[in-house]
């Protein structure tokens, strides 16, 4: 082992023992089978002060929050003359605009178009398929448990292995709302079961900071699935968790193994590594914030992957990879309970929920449905379009169609 090494692994062990020794972690689980709210996490609201200029906004960079509003007072700069820059930005509820918008930006347009969970899943929730009796777990960061969009559905939270005392964090309101939102959501009426959990150990993290490719130790995610399982044997039949969302992926034995046996008890985990867990391919749409996010002509590839596809789009087995909403989504904010935030770019984070969402809404048209048979009905439903990019064509797909695949599947 050279030196370098060396020191690197004395940083890591003295770092880990730091941690330990400090007890900083903690774990909150419901008592005597009764399910509970174990803690209700602070808002966060991340005072950023007062922005002297606005970035320009650069097509090719992919990067997120390039453009981030959240929480800023951009009040006192003259944007009249700055609508890319506006319509490719990131803000929120607590952003503070000045009195004079460019022609075409409407802060509270888009909110209302980013909340619409899109490819007319709203026509369902009309005739009452919205994921009523079915629960959804999610596996997450802290949750901001009070929160408007989901305090409703929400029939339990937990911690294992948190920081102790944390606040709520962005990722768990997102997630949250995307899957079981009264608005937001797919599947605005499924009950909903929420365990926050840090990604692995202190231990690993470090190492992962100081080794860069090391993978984090889904460890205490893995622990989490199982607690998902011993939770449904004490709920009713009727009222069963069907799907677990987990916006992370690890191609770990124990990762995979406790996905196995998860299918086995009849719950489908959607996590990132769903084409080592089920032989699944999916991917996030791409939109801009104004355009309509139940027209498929909206959509495009997502922003991340948008070179990559135009690049080689025969890499992208468009027959066989399911796509679903990504980009320009307005989704719960950590900030306060009726607080949102619109997110320019996306992530397979928000892809993530919404595919749990849509399972939970097969589940309560199909009882019995199975991920394998989900899967094949959404792509045979799906919708295969044509995009043009650069005076070229080029077949995109398959799009998800939830009307047509709620239709099939009640046959």
């Amino acid at each position: 082992m050279v030196i370098s090494d060396m020191k690197k692994l004395i940083s890591i062990v003295s770092l880990t023992l730091m941690f330990s020794s400090c007890g900083m972690y903690e774990t909150n689980v419901s008592e005597d089978d009764t399910l509970e709210i174990v803690r209700k996490p602070d808002s966060v609201l991340y005072r950023k002060g007062k922005l002297n200029s606005l970035a320009k906004y650069n097509e090719n960079t992919v990067t997120p929050f390039k453009l981030d509003l959240r929480c800023y007072d951009p009040s006192n700069l003259d944007l009249e003359n700055s609508l890319t820059e506006l319509l490719h930005s990131d803000f929120d509820s607590k952003t503070k605009w000045p009195k004079l918008f460019p022609v075409g930006f409407n802060p509270d347009t888009i909110m209302e178009i980013g909340k619409n969970p899109g490819l007319n899943v709203r026509e369902l929730h009309k005739i009452g398929i919205t994921g009523k009796g079915v629960g959804i777990a999610i596996i997450d960061q802290i949750l901001l448990v009070d929160h408007r969009e989901y305090k409703d559905q929400l029939r339990m939270y937990e911690e294992i292995h948190v920081v102790k005392g944390s606040s709520a964090q962005m990722h768990g309101p997102a997630v949250a709302s995307i899957a079981v939102g009264k608005t937001v959501g797919v599947a605005p009426d499924a009950d909903l079961y929420y365990i926050s959990s840090e990604l692995g150990t202190p231990f690993t993290a470090i190492k992962k900071l100081l080794f860069k490719n090391a993978e984090v130790n889904p460890k205490w995610l893995v622990k989490s699935i199982y607690r998902v399982l011993e939770i449904n044997k004490t709920l009713p039949e009727d009222k069963k968790i069907r799907v677990i969302s987990i916006s992370f992926g690890s191609g770990s034995k124990k990762f995979l193994n406790a996905i196995k046996d998860a299918g086995k008890e009849g719950v489908f985990v959607v996590s990132s590594s769903l084409s080592e867990s089920h032989n699944f391919r999916f991917h996030g749409l791409g939109k801009e914030c104004l355009m309509n996010p139940d027209e498929n002509n909206s959509y495009s590839p997502g922003t991340w992957w948008e070179k990559m596809f135009y690049q080689a789009p025969e890499r992208f087995k468009i027959d066989s990879t399911l796509l679903v909403p990504m980009d320009s989504r307005c989704t719960a904010s950590q900030s306060g309970i009726n607080s949102y935030v619109q997110y320019s770019v996306g992530g397979w984070s928000w892809s993530i929920p919404y595919l749990a969402g849509l399972y939970a809404l097969s589940c309560q048209v199909k009882p019995d449905i199975t991920p394998g048979e989900f899967w094949s009905k959404a792509l045979e439903t799906g919708d295969i379009i044509e995009i043009e990019k650069n005076n070229k064509k080029y077949k995109f797909g398959t799009i998800a169609n939830p009307v047509k695949l709620m239709e099939i599947l009640r046959k």
